[in-house]
């Protein structure tokens, strides 16, 4: 047990406090916090703000009794100090957005269904590899379920607007992983309880396809850079470097900025060289998003593009219905992913060329992220560079703190 306590010594709302802490991991400071009654509210970042009227007590529960200067410089040691996060709000579009902090062995992290359904075969094996990266696992009260009457819906939409909620707004909660795409973050984005999830602060938050919706959501309303990465049924059936790729971006996400590496490169359609911020996602989601509140255009970004099961002729009228809306207005460079189980992939790449070829950037195919087996993890809000000559697209700084 390594549960720390500092003297009373910190006044506030007319009382003195001390600080509750853990020099080993969070976990085992929130078992000892719930074994002593310590209600979840005193959780601030790294401690657990207590009355002085319970110092006594916790001491005797086994809290060892340090000084405050030692209990931050065992904090530090430990890499267990968090300082106070930046606020999350709006911020300007094509501006570099807040990042979350990098996970660790021990987090403990939720999955829910913002969307569709998902095979409990599918998700039991993602949760399996989340776990065997040493992360506990916590799961959505409808992550596996499905929607009584529109089976295409994990859940009615209040039902899985609060199991996000719940999720993010756990303190004990790291980072928030989508179970899969399919459709319905829409229907549920602006049942979100938007000034809650920025008082939480910061975390990560992964998925793709449908989620693009959420991505945009958070970009706009938050200010919060998020990962278009593996959904947790998607993540069985990823490659190994795919899935790698994942882990590295969140643990050691200074190892995961190439998001094509020399066997992975792309290929040019258009050449040259860009940077700016990364954002984007699913094609079809970002053209239905036009007009919502929540849609986050491509102005001094690159954009990224994939999208799954589309015909030529939808795959044109989203690009169309982006371009006429402005959305592409102001873009430094375009990146496009897998379109798997569409239309012909030459017959994929003329369109974007017909269509964004006049926008005069940067132009890069062939980037391995979308619905197939190869779907490496783009930082959305960071920034980044796209060489298109040479096939690359890389973040010029990690996707996580």
């Amino acid at each position: 047990m390594a549960v720390l306590i500092d003297p009373p010594n910190f006044s506030g709302r007319g009382r003195l406090w001390s600080h509750l802490a853990s020099d080993r991991s969070l976990d085992e400071l929130h078992m000892f916090a719930r074994s002593a009654g310590i209600p979840d509210r005193g959780f601030d970042r790294d401690h657990y703000d207590v009355p002085a009227d319970r110092y006594r007590a916790l001491v005797a529960m086994g809290a060892q009794a340090v000084s405050s200067r030692d209990l931050v410089a065992r904090l530090n040691a430990a890499g267990l100090r968090r300082r106070k996060p930046q606020s999350l709000g709006r911020r300007s579009v094509g501006q570099p957005l807040l990042r979350a902090r990098r996970l660790r062995s021990g987090d403990t992290v939720a999955v829910v269904a913002p969307s569709g359904p998902v095979s409990p075969e599918a998700l039991s094996a993602g949760i399996r590899l989340l776990e065997s990266w040493g992360l506990h696992v916590r799961l959505g009260a409808h992550a596996d379920g499905k929607h009584p009457r529109l089976e295409y819906l994990a859940a009615d939409d209040g039902s899985r607007a609060d199991d996000f909620m719940r999720a993010w707004t756990d303190l004990h909660v790291a980072a928030v992983f989508a179970a899969r795409g399919g459709y319905g973050a829409q229907r549920m984005v602006d049942l979100l309880g938007w000034p809650q999830l920025a008082a939480v602060g910061p975390k990560v938050f992964c998925g793709f396809s449908d989620i693009t919706a959420l991505h945009q959501a958070f970009a706009s309303v938050l200010g919060l850079a998020t990962l278009h990465g593996p959904t947790i049924s998607a993540l069985a059936q990823a490659d190994e470097d795919s899935a790698e790729h994942l882990r590295r971006t969140l643990f050691e996400p200074d190892r995961a900025v190439e998001v094509t590496g020399p066997d992975r490169r792309g290929t040019p359609m258009q050449g040259g060289v860009a940077e700016g911020v990364l954002v984007g996602g699913n094609l079809t989601l970002l053209a239905a998003e036009l007009g919502s509140p929540t849609s986050r255009p491509a102005r001094d970004s690159i954009v990224v593009l994939e999208d799954v099961g589309e015909e030529a002729y939808r795959i044109d009228r989203s690009l169309t219905s982006l371009l006429r809306a402005g959305w592409f207005t102001g873009v430094r460079g375009i990146a496009a992913g897998q379109w798997s189980d569409s239309v012909r992939p030459e017959s994929v790449r003329g369109l974007l060329l017909d269509r964004l070829g006049g926008l005069d950037v940067p132009m890069l195919w062939g980037l391995p992220c979308g619905h197939g087996t190869a779907n490496r993890t783009i930082a959305l809000g960071v920034r980044a560079r796209l060489d298109a000559d040479a096939g690359t697209l890389r973040l010029l700084t990690p996707a996580l703190v």
